[in-house]
């Protein structure tokens, strides 16, 4: 009796078809994807152009700041009128104190609140004289001279006269004669190449002499 062919084994059957489903999945897995074109390469005109990282940022107006001018600049009137202790230093005669406080209570009390130097009221006490008035003169930016018959009189004036002229000959302005009690024929030979202020008006002067130190306060800007 023939015998019967012999069935494959129910693990066989299916071997070669899962064989070639394993192989067709490998090979799809194996496939590289298509490279996508990239957005830089799709658009060039992007590519040019720079990036908010790479271009540099001009600096804002605002955030700059302009650099300060120190104080001697940034005022130089105040500051060079302030590096002397006076504005003027009233020279006159011992008869003439009145007259002088006079012109010292006028300077002071005008809105410029000039700064004065008078002699007994503000030399240093123990002081020598000639030292006392040469610091003074050197610390004032104007000297008024008080010419009076009593200032032509006095040695000790014409010292104070000649002593200022030496301490700024070429100064134009800084040395203010006012002239009072005096003809114009009286006027010192030594300050003939200048004016004075005349001192008959109703004010004595002081307001011309006000507005001479004004002026040369100034030119000092």
């Amino acid at each position: 009796m023939a015998s019967s062919p012999s069935l494959p084994a129910p693990g066989s059957r299916p071997k070669k078809p899962l064989g070639k489903m394993a192989d067709w999945f490998r090979q799809t897995l194996l496939k590289k994807p298509k490279k996508m074109p990239d957005s830089s390469e799709s658009a060039p005109s992007d590519a040019s152009q720079p990036t908010s990282q790479d271009s540099p940022i001009p600096p804002s107006h605002s955030s700059v700041t302009s650099p300060s001018l120190p104080p001697s600049q940034a005022s130089d009137s105040g500051s060079i009128r302030w590096s002397k202790d006076y504005d003027v230093c009233v020279c006159h005669s011992e008869e003439d104190l009145v007259a002088a406080q006079d012109l010292v209570s006028y300077l002071e009390g005008s809105t410029a609140r000039l700064r004065c130097f008078l002699q007994l009221r503000d030399a240093t006490p123990g002081g020598a004289i000639v030292s006392e008035l040469c610091q003074a003169l050197s610390s004032s930016h104007c000297r008024v001279l008080l010419i009076t018959p009593g200032f032509l009189q006095d040695p000790w004036c014409k010292y104070q006269m000649l002593q200022a002229l030496t301490d700024a000959p070429g100064a134009e302005g800084r040395t203010i004669p006012l002239l009072s009690g005096l003809s114009r024929a009286a006027y010192p030979p030594e300050l003939r190449f200048m004016y004075y202020v005349d001192g008959r008006g109703p004010d004595g002067g002081f307001h011309q002499v006000k507005e001479a130190v004004m002026r040369y306060l100034q030119t000092l800007s």
